[in-house]
This record gives C-alpha cells, sequence and structure tokens, in this order.
C-alpha cells in the first residue's frame, strides 16, 4: 500500500509545489493551501459517487456525453464550487496569483485523491501515465480556473459574474475535451500529444497574465 500511496501522491504535490513556489509576493499560509487540497480530496467522493450511478443507469451511453457531461461536467462543477463558496472570500486570497495556488490545490487534492484510487484498483504499473497525463491536465484546469476566479475577484466588478461563469465553462470544456479524446480507439496518443501541449501552454500563459495581473495590483497598492 504504500508504494502505491507514495506514487499516487508523488505527482499532485510535485506540481502542487510547483505552483505555490512562483508566488513571488505574499506565500500563502501553508495551512490554507493544505485546506484547500483537502477539500479537493473530500469532493472526489461524491463525485465518484454520481458517476457510479449515472454508469449503473447507463445514462451516458456516447463517449461524447460520458466525457462532457458524466466526467469534465460533475468535476470542475464541484472544484469551482468549492473555491467560490469556501475560498472567493477568504482573507487570505488577497491578490490576483492566489486564485492560480488556490484552484491548482483543490483541483490536484481531486486528482491525487483519484490517482491514488485508480492505482488502487489497477496496480501501480500505471503510475507514470496517469502522472503524466490526468493528474497534470487537473493542475493545469485549476490553474485556468484560478485565473479567471482572480479575473473575477480583482478586475472590473462588472464583469465578475461573466468571469466566474468563464472559470467554470473553459475548464469544462478544456476537461470534457481531454477525456473525449480518450474515447477515440488506438489513435487517442495522435490527438492527446498536442493537446496537452496546447493545455500546457494554454494555462501558463494564464499564470503568466496573473503574475502582470499581480504586479499591477501591487503597484497600485505602492500608489495609495
Amino acid at each position: 500500500m504504500i508504494p502505491i500511496l507514495s506514487a499516487g501522491m508523488a505527482p499532485g504535490l510535485a506540481l502542487l509545489v510547483f505552483f505555490y513556489l512562483r508566488d513571488r509576493y505574499e506565500t500563502e499560509p501553508v495551512a490554507s493551501v493544505a485546506k484547500a487540497f483537502i477539500y479537493g480530496i473530500i469532493v472526489t467522493f461524491p463525485v465518484m459517487f454520481l458517476q457510479y450511478v449515472l454508469n449503473e443507469e447507463q445514462l451516458m451511453r456516447s463517449g461524447f456525453i460520458q466525457a462532457f457531461f458524466g466526467t469534465a461536467m460533475p468535476e470542475e462543477f464541484m472544484k469551482w464550487f468549492v473555491l467560490y463558496f469556501l475560498i472567493y472570500t477568504h482573507t487570505h486570497f488577497d491578490e490576483p496569483y492566489d486564485g492560480i495556488v488556490y484552484a491548482t490545490s483543490v483541483s490536484l487534492g481531486f486528482a491525487t485523491a483519484e490517482n491514488v484510487l485508480y492505482l488502487a484498483a489497477h496496480g501501480v504499473e500505471y503510475a507514470f501515465m496517469r502522472a503524466l497525463l490526468p493528474v497534470s491536465s487537473h493542475a493545469l484546469f485549476g490553474a485556468i480556473m484560478g485565473y479567471y476566479l482572480s479575473r473575477a475577484k480583482f478586475g472590473d466588478p462588472s464583469l465578475e459574474k461573466r468571469m466566474l461563469m468563464l472559470a467554470f465553462f473553459i475548464s469544462f470544456l478544456l476537461h470534457g475535451s481531454f477525456d473525449y479524446i480518450l474515447f477515440i480507439e488506438r489513435t487517442w496518443v495522435y490527438y492527446m500529444i498536442p493537446f496537452m501541449l496546447f493545455l500546457w501552454w494554454f494555462a501558463l500563459r494564464k499564470v503568466k497574465k496573473a503574475h502582470m495581473l499581480t504586479d499591477a495590483y501591487h503597484e497600485h497598492r505602492l500608489k495609495m
């Protein structure tokens, strides 16, 4: 069990540290980040139960519906729900880059729990591929969601609702596309490689923009 726990948790924690250490200003309290990570672990179980029921009732018959509405929608909605209702108004969420930190924490908590359960069921030999695809993709979906949450909180107040909607919708769309590619038998890898390259580029671009927003935010505070 220890090898499974180690292999299941290592990629998620490594990616969490990667995004956490990119915070240039006020580093978030470790306890707050850990709490967000635990929230992500907790919501894994109701989501998996819902997905189990949908599969047992055979309500998701096509690959497209399964990918977008059986997997991506409940997973991304629960992450968004936790971020909006438990973290969005938190006092430690006090600069734009914090959205990236907390959203990736929740996403990686979810991905880590899912990964450990998968490896326990199917074997540790899948650890490398799981780290490369599902775990890293969850981190990137989280970074994108976090960017738009920050835009909602620290941007133009008139655009807050629109940014909150985009935080969910864009992550949902990308997650659904990722899962749908996996339904393409035999040739899925030819689509997944360019998709993952795009996803890394797009997410890191949002990280860069979050840094720019944070720089502007602190410059504005100094002038006040």
